[in-house]
């Protein structure tokens, strides 16, 4: 069974920045939420290729401290993603997806449980905040048929029947998000297609049609190899992507709130990050 372990310290990271990890345990964003808005404020975690589970706090001017190591057994997870339960901007645990059973694990400290099966039919899934109006995030998964479903979160890891959004979301290789991006307190997606543009799809708060038709952000993003959002990095209150480069390069793109342009120029923030098989 794959181990998730809240604050155990590693030894000297192999990553930049290189200053020490704090030591974080359950609830992992306390310390720095005093220097937040309203947007999540979450660690960063990456499964390497053996399967060892790592995290990273931001260190508050934009970028991340030294990798903790927080688990192992993680090789054969095929999704995992951060979920806040409560409206409290920050994350209390995480859904995983694991020889296609979906499970649930809480940060504080009780067992893993068993949400259902059969979630192999999923080739892309993540969390990327309340999208159905309710205080709980919920859960967004891609078919191999490119349709895109929504399953809403009852707080407490359990999730509700599917709900179709849309089909025709086989033409992006990367969606993320988690938060708002355009100031209107409803949290947004990005996607990206396979010629690099990426797209932006606003949230509406209505679980019945989540998201706005989508607007260009801008093209040349098929330089990246993965696409990925934690929250607010930055500690602005905006919601950040977190991008990284074929060459293992680490990139955050600063969120505006501006619906016309979400992103402000891209910070390298690290390298060598393309050790990491996932990344949420």
């Amino acid at each position: 069974m794959a181990t998730f372990v809240g604050g155990s310290a590693s030894g000297t990271s192999a990553m930049p920045p290189t200053t020490a990890g704090a030591e974080v345990n359950g609830r992992q964003g306390e310390a720095i939420m005093s220097a937040t808005g309203t947007a999540q404020v979450n660690r960063l975690f990456g499964v390497d290729s053996v399967g060892s589970l790592w995290s990273y706090m931001p260190n508050g001017t934009g970028g991340f401290e030294g990798r903790i190591e927080s688990g192992y057994g993680w090789s054969a997870a095929q999704h995992l993603a951060q979920v806040d339960h409560n409206a409290d901007d920050s994350a209390d645990g995480h859904w995983d997806v694991t020889a296609g059973t979906l499970t649930h694990t809480a940060w504080d400290g009780n067992d893993p449980i068993t949400i259902g099966s059969g979630w192999g039919i999923y080739d892309k899934l993540l969390s990327a905040g309340n999208l159905g109006g309710a205080p709980a995030d919920d859960l967004i998964a891609r078919d191999a048929s490119g349709t895109l479903w929504i399953y809403l979160g009852y707080g407490d890891g359990r999730l509700t029947q599917r709900r179709t959004i849309g089909g025709g979301w086989n033409v992006y290789d990367q969606i993320a998000g988690k938060g708002d991006l355009t100031g209107d307190d409803k949290d947004d997606i990005v996607a990206r297609d396979t010629t690099g543009m990426l797209w932006l799809y606003q949230g509406t708060g209505d679980y019945t049609a989540p998201f706005a038709p989508r607007t260009k952000i801008g093209s040349g993003w098929n330089i990246f190899n993965l696409l990925v959002s934690v929250g607010d990095v930055d500690l602005d209150g905006t919601a950040d992507l977190i991008a990284r480069d074929t060459g293992g390069g680490l990139w955050r793109y600063s969120g505006t709130g501006q619906t016309a342009a979400p992103y402000a120029a891209r910070v390298q923030i690290g390298t060598g990050w393309n050790i990491y098989r996932l990344m949420f």
